[in-house]
């Protein structure tokens, strides 16, 4: 891919989405938040992200507007099929030192991946840098949701059977269910609730808001994670108590106000 403002070249090394049905969640609680992050405008057709090297071996973010042509590529690499991401000139956004996300590859033959310098790209601001994960917070927390969603039959056989009734009583729960509930009356931002395929008639749901986390297979349980409760794993109670609907008509509500892949 060439950099025609920098006059020289970009290897790409991967690539990822940015759109309200699907986005690096460590980057925010939703689509416009991490969009925030970037520094772009949440626009409905979302964005691709390009994290390559350049021929000094300094990391580089992309964002191109062409999604349609990234989400091929990582198709395509996905089926271990090769893929020449080049997104044409007129489709690039805005072009951010670093990379907003871990990656452990590189460039054959080039310098190893580093940061250039601050400024490099025009903005001022510290390049793009994978938010600290290793302390208990927000991003730990979506990206145990994300694990959970991954390796759902396994967290299922963890999760003790009993261990709603246990959790019915958490505070942080009861305040993320009303939560939740509440997008099924007001609308929250794009990618708050997001639903997709998950087998013959089940979809997977995700929801976040300020401090919380929720997973759920539609027939099946939801787990909840809270900023307040490192590591934890709460069981959604299955019957409606204290106002709040049964897990599954809590489902039918947030599928009718979810986002899906197209």
């Amino acid at each position: 891919m060439s950099d025609e403002e920098g006059g020289g070249s970009l290897y790409v090394l991967s690539a990822v989405l940015l759109t309200p049905t699907q986005f690096p969640t460590l980057l925010g609680d939703d689509f416009p938040e991490a969009c925030g992050l970037l520094g772009v405008a949440p626009a409905a057709e979302g964005y691709g992200l390009v994290l390559g090297q350049d021929e000094a071996g300094a990391r580089w973010t992309v964002v191109v507007d062409d999604v349609s042509l990234v989400a091929a590529a990582i198709a395509s690499w996905d089926c271990g099929m090769e893929y020449d991401l080049s997104p044409d000139e007129r489709t690039v956004v805005l072009s951010l030192a670093g990379w907003p996300l871990e990656l452990t590859v590189s460039t054959p033959g080039i310098p190893a991946p580093h940061d250039p310098e601050r400024g490099a790209d025009g903005t001022g601001r510290v390049p793009l840098a994978p938010p600290s994960a290793e302390t208990w917070g927000p991003v730990q927390r979506r990206l145990g949701a994300d694990q959970i969603a991954r390796e759902w039959a396994d967290w299922r056989e963890r999760v003790a059977e009993d261990g709603g009734a246990a959790a019915a009583a958490h505070p942080g729960l009861a305040r993320a269910l009303r939560e939740a509930l509440e997008y099924t009356r007001q609308p929250p931002p794009p990618g708050r609730v997001r639903s997709a395929f998950a087998g013959e008639g089940v979809r997977t749901f995700r929801a976040d808001g300020p401090g919380w986390s929720m997973v759920a297979r539609t027939g099946d349980a939801a787990f909840v994670l809270l900023d307040e409760e490192p590591g934890g794993v709460l069981a959604v109670p299955r019957e409606a108590a204290d106002g709040l609907p049964g897990l599954s008509g809590l489902l039918e509500a947030l599928d009718r106000v979810a986002v899906r892949p197209v």
